[in-house]
């Protein structure tokens, strides 16, 4: 499911327009990447979890040259699933 089809399907589930639709998704959507820029973790009981790792300087290795590579030091979101989500995907 893409941006597009999430904006259809909540316009037609919750019976309101496309503009309403696509105006949440967006306010849903700036606001979990505002709070993960802050450092904040963010929790959708039963669906997921999202939060920042850090990751200090290490030394990789190119793949294709077999180099070494000083890597720095970055940000990455981390996406944990939620038990609930996971009961839904295993089901027998």
């Amino acid at each position: 499911m893409n941006k597009a089809e999430l904006i259809e399907a909540l316009s037609q589930e919750s019976d309101i327009t496309r503009t309403a639709a696509k105006a949440a998704v967006r306010v849903f959507a700036d606001s979990m990447a505002k709070a993960l820029a802050k450092g904040d973790r963010v929790e959708v009981r039963g669906l997921c979890s999202i939060y920042v790792k850090e990751y200090k300087t290490y030394t990789g290795r190119n793949p294709k040259t077999g180099k070494k590579v000083k890597v720095k030091p970055k940000k990455l979101p981390y996406f944990k699933c939620g038990k609930t989500l996971k009961d839904r995907l295993n089901v027998k």
